[in-house]
């Protein structure tokens, strides 16, 4: 059951997201407005709004002009919903079930929090190659809000203890710090050519979100997966080798590949090479 309310949960902030995205692109303020019809402007009313089920009701079609739907707005409700679940069943594992805990609360809303500015910068630059600043620096202070808080918030009296801790918070900081100046490297000698300022940015983010060394792996997924759609691509000649590929959808893919299976791929990995 908790996983099913999660889900519809999720559907309906999805819902929500989809209007963000449209309205960044169009420079318009989310907080006001009834939602419309992007084609023919009419205002929308409840049975067009229904998460998923209003695009298969109406069969991917506007009930006013006819005009095709676009796909993006059942995927990234139903992509919303499910990483919902993902995200509550992981946080679930790390406190063993223990739904009434205060840790799996707080850390629970954080990963929705984060997610919702993560898939709008997945669409958004999947879309128009870019990532705007209005997404990325609240999910950058969102962030470092919350390491602070942990700080504080688990700040012991002792040195001895103290140090582990404040070691975990380093850790933090310096891979994205650390991910945040390659990439910064990687734009100074391309010029620009082979990666944004807003990838830098997302580095940022990817390293105080994750840490070491889960942020390294999420980058390196982000480049092999990367590197393989884009191949694919070219070979299919959709695009050739001078084309432009927007990286943030593959830095958030890696992100949480990174969150969910991190342990077990690096684990798999350092077992390659034991004796």
């Amino acid at each position: 059951m908790l996983n099913l309310f999660v889900f519809l949960f999720g559907l309906a902030i999805g819902s929500f997201l989809n209007c963000v995205i449209y309205r960044l692109e169009k420079k318009q303020s989310f907080l006001k407005g009834r939602s419309y019809c992007p084609h023919c402007k009419h205002i929308l009313s409840w049975q067009d709004l229904i998460p998923v089920f209003s695009f298969l009701i109406l069969r991917g079609k506007c009930r006013y002009c006819g005009k095709k739907i676009s796909l993006q707005y059942p995927l990234v409700e139903l992509f919303t919903g499910l990483l919902f679940v993902f995200l509550l069943n992981y946080e679930l594992g790390i406190r063993n079930y223990e739904i009434f805990n205060f840790n799996f609360i707080f850390n629970f809303l954080f990963l929705i929090l984060n997610s919702l500015f993560l898939i709008l910068i997945f669409v958004y630059d999947l879309k128009h190659y870019i990532i705007p600043d209005k997404v990325i620096y609240p999910a950058i202070l969102l962030t470092l809000v919350f390491r602070a808080w942990d700080l504080i918030g688990h700040w012991p009296l002792g040195l001895e203890a103290k140090l582990p801790f404040q070691v975990g918070i380093l850790n933090y900081l310096l891979s994205g710090l650390g991910a945040g100046a390659f990439f910064l490297f990687i734009v100074l000698i391309s010029r620009g050519k082979w990666m944004g300022v807003g990838d830098i940015k997302l580095a940022l983010l990817i390293g105080l979100l994750l840490g070491y060394p889960k942020a390294l792996l999420a980058l390196f997924l982000a480049f092999l997966i990367g590197a393989i759609i884009g191949l694919g691509l070219i070979i299919l000649k959709k695009k050739t080798i001078k084309s432009e590929l927007p990286f943030g959808p593959f830095l958030i893919l890696g992100i949480y590949l990174a969150l969910f299976f991190g342990e077990k791929i690096i684990n798999w990995y350092l077992n390659l090479f034991s004796i």
